[in-house]
């Protein structure tokens, strides 16, 4: 018996090198990939998958692959919180990664502090994931406060005086009117009218007669994926030829393709880099994988997704081989300027914010985004 030790040692020794060099990195994702949001969520896990595809090609982050586990919670916040769950206890997931949509985010935050898990790039820009600093979330994406601002101050700049809002009825929309609002301060205007629409249930036909009394110029549309396509038609029904606006989280093809007919000249928010600018190193880079892979053009949420990626990974090789939850997060937090592509993402212990760019772009020929 004592013998054959040796050999069941080497055997043993073997087999556990084996298991430990080809491990995989779990990483989980909750998001709606049915439901409002599908057609956006997919395009920003395309993005994603773009990147981590592409690192798990050549042999992964210290020889492990990273494997990311998604689960579809149909945009239901109770469902991202029991899927996020499941993810970080019955997975063990290192990290949650690009989960959609504000009162979902929400929904599980007090799960990463209770489980000691990072939440890295969640794909929404409220603040209350930006302020107070969450120590275990880490956004890759500036503020729908930002950009709705920047949105008014566009408008304004263009020579429209009457702009109305319509807000979905959760979080995601009392966050973003505040910055619609401040948007109007920055202008000296005031609102032609705000009306608030059910998010499971959405009516707009309160909107439409707005509109129509108050002979609104343009109407900022705050929700999300079909609720907006929604409000369009509504209006567009209606006769209105009204200059509509919507924020980043409809920057997506399969968003524009549900607006059919009443895409062109819709204005959409973007935070990060026009998908075709050759001046964008993180865009060129996710176009050569793109079509290297065998896709075809690259969309906004694309672009998202991907940088969320970049970010992930990044914070992975500098964890070391064999990361903690705890390791993973104070590296995320110490990371500063780091280059993902034109972009410096950096963080510290009273910023978890990462990027503050915002711009616009409007749907033209061909229903492309145009900027």
């Amino acid at each position: 018996m004592w013998a054959d030790a040796p050999l069941l040692f080497a055997t043993l020794s073997a087999t556990i090198f084996a298991t430990t060099a080809h491990a995989d990195v779990l990483i989980g994702q909750t998001s709606g990939f049915t439901g409002s949001v599908a057609a956006s969520v997919k395009e920003a896990t395309d993005g994603a998958k773009l990147y981590l595809d592409s690192v798990n090609k050549a042999g992964g982050v210290h020889g492990e692959k990273i494997k990311l586990i998604s689960l579809d919670d149909k945009f239901d916040p109770k469902l991202a919180a029991e899927n996020a769950k499941t993810l970080i206890v019955d997975n063990n997931v290192l990290a949650l990664f690009l989960t959609r949509g504000t009162p979902h985010n929400q929904a599980i935050m007090p799960l990463l502090t209770e489980h000691r898990v990072p939440l890295v790039a969640p794909s929404t820009g409220a603040m209350v994931l930006h302020k107070p600093v969450h120590p275990w979330l880490f956004n890759v994406r500036a503020t729908y406060q930002r950009e709705a601002e920047r949105a008014v101050q566009h408008l304004s700049l263009i020579g429209i005086e009457k702009i109305g809002v319509a807000q979905v009825d959760d979080s995601f929309g009392a966050d973003a009117v505040v910055g619609v609002m401040a948007g109007f301060a920055a202008v000296g205007k005031t609102a032609a009218f705000v009306e608030k629409f059910d998010r499971a249930h959405p009516d707009f036909k309160s909107t439409v007669a707005k509109t129509q009394s108050t002979s609104a110029q343009a109407v900022i549309i705050l929700g999300s994926g079909q609720a907006v396509v929604d409000g369009v038609t509504a209006l567009r029904d209606s006769g209105s030829r009204v200059q509509i606006v919507t924020l980043s989280n409809n920057a997506s093809s399969g968003f524009v393709a549900s607006l059919g007919k009443n895409a062109r000249g819709i204005i959409v928010g973007q935070v990060f880099p026009y998908e075709r600018s050759r001046n964008a190193a993180i865009v060129t880079e996710a176009q050569a994988l793109s079509t290297a892979q065998g896709h075809g053009d690259i969309t906004p949420a694309m672009v998202e997704g991907f940088a969320g990626a970049k970010v992930l990974v990044e914070a992975l090789r500098r964890a070391g081989p064999h990361p903690t939850r705890q390791k993973l997060r104070d590296t995320l937090e110490n990371m500063q300027k780091v280059n993902i592509g034109g972009l410096e993402i950096s963080y510290g212990p009273n910023d978890h914010s990462g990027l503050d760019f915002a711009d616009l772009s409007i749907v033209g020929e061909g229903n492309r985004f145009v900027r």
